[in-house]
C-alpha cells in the first residue's frame, strides 16, 4: 500500500504536462539535475558541429591548389614600428584562459555559499569574454578593411582561407557572445539572491558552457594560427 502511494505521488501528472512539471521543478535524471544533463547534451551536439567545421577546414586546406596564407603575416600587428606576428591572438588566448580560471573560482565560491564573490567572479568572466569579442571584431575589421580579405578571395594566397576563417571564428564568436549574455544574467540573479533556496547548480551549468567555449578556442588557435 505504501509503495502504491509513493509511486502515484511521484508521477502525479502523466503525459506532456507531467514532463513539463518535472522539468520545471528541476528533478534529476541519472543522478544529475535536468538542467545540467541538457547542457551536456547541447555541448555534445555542439562538439559534433565544431568537429565537422574543423574537419572540413582541414580537407579544404589540404586540397587547396594555391599556397595557404602564412598566419604570421596575415595576423601580424605593427606596434611602435615593430612587426609583431600573432600578438593579438596571443592576448585573446590569454584572456580566454584567464576567464576559464575566474569561472572555475566562481563555481567554487558558489558551492561555498559566498554569493557576493561568486557574482563578482562571474561578472569578471563576462567582462573578459566581452573583451575577447571586441578584439575579434578588431581582428575582422583589420582583415577585411586593411588586408582586403573576403570570404571568396584574399591577396595572401588560397581563396578558401577567407570563407573557412570567417565561418569558424564567427561561429565561435557567436558562442562567446551568447556566453557573455548568459553569464551576465546569471551573475545578476546570483547577486540578488535568486538561487538561495534552489542552490547554485546553475553556476556550474554556466561554467560547463564557458569551459567548452574556451576549449574550442584552443583547437581553433592550433588549426588557424599555428598550423
Amino acid at each position: 500500500m505504501t509503495t502504491e502511494t509513493e509511486s502515484t505521488s511521484t508521477f502525479t501528472q502523466p503525459g506532456v504536462s507531467g514532463m513539463v512539471a518535472d522539468w520545471s521543478s528541476d528533478k534529476q535524471a541519472f543522478d544529475m539535475p535536468w538542467g545540467k544533463l541538457m547542457m551536456w547534451i547541447f555541448l555534445l551536439s555542439d562538439t559534433f558541429i565544431f568537429s565537422i567545421f574543423l574537419t572540413g577546414y582541414m580537407k579544404v586546406r589540404m586540397s587547396a591548389t594555391d599556397q595557404w596564407p602564412n598566419p604570421s603575416e596575415v595576423f601580424a600587428l605593427t606596434l611602435f614600428g615593430e612587426h609583431l606576428p600573432l600578438i593579438l591572438i596571443a592576448i585573446m588566448t590569454f584572456i580566454l584562459i584567464t576567464s576559464s580560471g575566474t569561472m572555475a573560482m566562481a563555481v567554487n565560491f558558489a558551492y561555498k555559499g559566498d554569493r557576493r564573490t561568486t557574482a563578482i567572479l562571474m561578472a569578471v568572466t563576462a567582462l573578459l569574454g566581452a573583451s575577447f569579442v571586441g578584439m575579434q571584431a578588431f581582428e575582422w575589421t583589420k582583415l577585411i578593411v586593411d588586408e582586403g580579405i573576403r570570404p571568396w578571395s584574399n591577396p595572401f594566397g588560397a581563396a578558401q582561407f577567407g570563407s573557412t576563417f570567417f565561418m569558424i571564428t564567427g561561429f565561435h564568436g557567436m558562442h562567446v557572445t551568447a556566453g557573455v549574455i548568459y553569464l551576465s544574467i546569471v551573475a545578476r540573479k546570483v547577486a540578488r539572491g535568486d538561487y538561495e533556496k534552489k542552490g547554485y547548480a546553475i553556476v556550474e551549468i554556466a561554467g560547463l558552457y564557458w569551459h567548452f567555449v574556451d576549449l574550442v578556442w584552443v583547437f581553433i588557435f592550433a588549426f588557424f594560427y599555428l598550423w
